[in-house]
């Protein structure tokens, strides 16, 4: 099982905090670190990024989305620290320019944002890359995921059950739904995208058979940011990556087995018949009914 600690915007713009969540990613021996890339300009019309929104750093929608978006250099400072790390990262593109920008590196994946679902001209860009794509349900049908599927191609190869809201209540989450992407997705990897404001989830989706988990990582919950609340802080993505490599122990091999600490316990607990009757009758105050 693969495990992904979203960055998404949690940065705040700021490049060292970028790298502070790298490191905690790689700490915590995570599979990667994702990211989202967005060419501001193409993403939002004028009058959406006129709009009034109080931000730290100012009070339209521009200043807000241009504060937390890192700019050419800032990627490429990102790409050599993850390289210090020795931690792979990609992106989700929200843009044919970002798509374009992301191949420019060496990303293990492009990842199709629940929200980017329908762009077909996106899905053709990101298709085009031949880079394998992680592709999120959230917020989206199955004809819509198929139609997807259908741009996408063989490049596909992880399909994640997601719900859309941040954070995700309890009764949204719908975990058995990994079990019927794995039954309607035969041929695909199935994951789960966490938006859920705890851990809980992701350790249930494991036991379920997720062959990816990704969820969204920051240092605080109460920082500035609107994915913050469905965010998992340092002592949050250690406990669930100590259950990630303790499960393949916990589930075990299937088989029928009294194991050996049960054969000790075994002939102190079972009830024998000897010569003189049960032992276990002989040596209690309690009577049974044996045998």
């Amino acid at each position: 099982m693969l495990v992904i600690g979203e960055i998404g915007i949690n940065h705040n713009g700021d490049i060292e905090i970028a790298k502070r969540l790298i490191d905690l990613a790689k700490q915590n021996d995570l599979d990667f670190v994702k990211f989202q890339k967005r060419e501001i300009g193409l993403v939002y019309t004028k009058e959406g990024l006129d709009k009034p929104r109080e931000s730290p750093w100012g009070i339209t929608n521009r200043e807000q989305k241009e504060g937390l978006e890192f700019n050419r250099q800032e990627y490429y400072e990102i790409d050599k620290h993850c390289i210090l790390k020795d931690i792979d990262w990609f992106g989700s593109p929200w843009d044919i320019v970002s798509v374009e920008f992301l191949s420019t590196f060496d990303v293990p994946y492009m990842k199709i944002a629940s929200a980017m679902v329908t762009d077909s001209e996106l899905l053709e860009a990101v298709k085009n890359t031949n880079i394998p794509v992680i592709i999120s349900t959230g917020m989206s049908t199955k004809e819509e995921i198929d139609k997807a599927l259908d741009i996408l191609g063989d490049n596909v190869e992880y399909i994640l059950a997601c719900t859309s809201s941040y954070p995700t209540p309890d009764n949204e989450v719908n975990l058995r739904f990994i079990k019927t992407l794995k039954q309607q997705y035969p041929n695909y990897k199935i994951g789960f995208s966490n938006h859920s404001p705890g851990i809980k989830a992701m350790e249930i989706a494991a036991v379920l058979g997720a062959e990816m988990l990704e969820f969204h990582m920051t240092l605080d919950r109460s920082m500035y940011g609107s994915d913050q609340a469905a965010s998992i802080e340092s002592t949050g993505v250690e406990l669930l990556m100590k259950f990630v490599k303790n499960l393949p122990i916990l589930m075990g091999s299937k088989d029928w087995v009294v194991t050996p600490k049960e054969e000790e316990i075994k002939k102190k607990l079972r009830k024998t018949q000897g010569e003189d009757g049960c032992s276990a009758c002989r040596n209690t105050r309690f009577s049974y009914d044996c045998e």
